[in-house]
């Protein structure tokens, strides 16, 4: 794992969001063997007008104030930043080289507020660890004083969502050419970084599993008595990344199985023909400490992801979480799927997810459920650093040999 290093953490999630967060994860282990600063999304000024009673934004506006700290120590070698500095609200601009003009002044806000703090930490030759922020990251590699190295971490393809498109996809493409390295967690997004850096590196995803520790890990007692086998979802129910129209196919055709759906829905989930389904149950959001029981009450779980230019390169830590209670698990068939094909059932179809579901409830292999929470429980954070680690000295090593 890299080691002795001073780091900069530059991304799109604030420390105060939920611990499941990759980016947060990896800071605090990073944290372990490193020096570490996590900054913090910059306030701009739309969201400081129209978030401007959400606790993160007043917190925000007392740093830049100065009526805050600026700087919070977590552990003894990690520290968020909540940066001195209002960025400009452009997104909107339709122009490249405007856009570029005031993403320049963003930029130089930002990099004044992590050189002046990383300055008061005594930071020396930091490495520039950019997590999908291709915007008010752009310039960094630029701007910050001493930086030995960028490493830009793709997870997801954002430039395929509106928000981003205008003006990300050069921008990702043009910040992934200037890093010294990509890092990536699947093997798609990976592929889609080489073409634009050949120092594109899968390093694979590091899981919390933590949150399995919850409870006593038996089956949820309000399924006991369902009478038969269930197939179960746990995560939230989102129409743009879930097939609606797989799940109403599986669920109409087969009603000896009841599908317990477990977290939060959106309109199209709540307006989908699914809830007029006796073989359906939805649960609504439930405490993280229950979900070890319903997963555990499961008999086969289910991904029945939706592929699109969004979720098509993303790593699947469900997939994970579902294999560490050894269960049988059906999931749609995407590039990233193709490492836990021989654990997991993958599928293209409901013909297929069906009969897949079938080969999962007879399954009598005793010894697959200990090899799938074996496969699963590798993927650690110190793993996926580790694999950064080599990826990064084989391209120092490469650079010193062509010097």
């Amino acid at each position: 794992m890299i080691k002795n290093k001073d780091i900069i953490i530059v991304g799109l999630q604030p420390w105060d969001i939920e611990i499941g967060s990759n980016c947060k994860n990896i800071a605090a282990v990073m944290a372990r063997s490193n020096r570490v600063l996590y900054v913090n999304r910059a306030l701009d000024r739309i969201s400081a007008f129209r978030e401007k009673n959400d606790p993160k934004t007043i917190v925000r506006k007392q740093s830049i104030a100065g009526q805050a700290p600026d700087l919070r120590n977590i552990t003894p070698n990690l520290w968020t930043l909540d940066p001195r500095a209002l960025l400009e609200s452009i997104n909107w601009i339709p122009f490249a080289g405007l856009f570029d003009r005031f993403n320049r002044i963003n930029n130089r806000r930002l990099a004044d507020a992590i050189n002046d703090a990383a300055a008061r930490l005594g930071f020396r030759d930091p490495l520039l660890f950019i997590d999908n922020d291709f915007f008010r990251a752009f310039y960094l590699p630029e701007m910050l004083d001493g930086i030995s190295g960028t490493i830009y971490y793709i997870r997801d393809n954002l430039t395929s969502q509106p928000y981003f498109r205008r003006h990300g996809v050069r921008l990702e493409h043009a910040l992934m050419a200037k890093a010294t390295l990509v890092a990536a967690n699947s093997s798609w997004l990976a592929s889609y970084a080489r073409r634009h850096n050949p120092s594109s590196f899968d390093i694979g995803q590091g899981c919390d599993f933590s949150w399995m520790e919850n409870g006593n890990g038996s089956p949820n007692p309000l399924l006991q008595d369902s009478g038969k086998p269930i197939v179960g979802y746990v995560g939230a129910l989102i129409a743009s990344r879930l097939d609606i129209r797989l799940m109403e196919t599986l669920a109409a055709k087969h009603s000896e199985w009841q599908f317990v759906l477990v977290g939060p829905e959106d309109e199209a989930f709540r307006q989908s023909s699914l809830h007029a389904m006796a073989n359906v149950l939805f649960t609504g959001n439930r405490p993280a400490a229950e979900l070890p029981s319903w997963i555990q009450s499961f008999d086969v779980c289910i991904n029945p992801q939706l592929v699109n230019p969004m979720t098509i390169g993303n790593y699947p830590r469900k997939i994970d979480e579902y294999l560490a209670f050894g269960k049988p698990v059906v999931a749609t068939a995407t590039e990233a799927m193709n490492m836990f094909a021989p654990y997991v059932y993958l599928s293209r179809n409901a013909d297929e997810y069906a009969a897949a579901i079938g080969k999962g409830l007879a399954e009598n292999d005793t010894e697959m459920p200990a090899r799938r929470r074996s496969f699963a429980l590798s993927h650690t954070w110190e793993n996926s650093l580790a694999a950064l680690e080599r990826a990064l000295d084989s391209v120092t090593h490469k650079t010193t040999e062509n010097a």
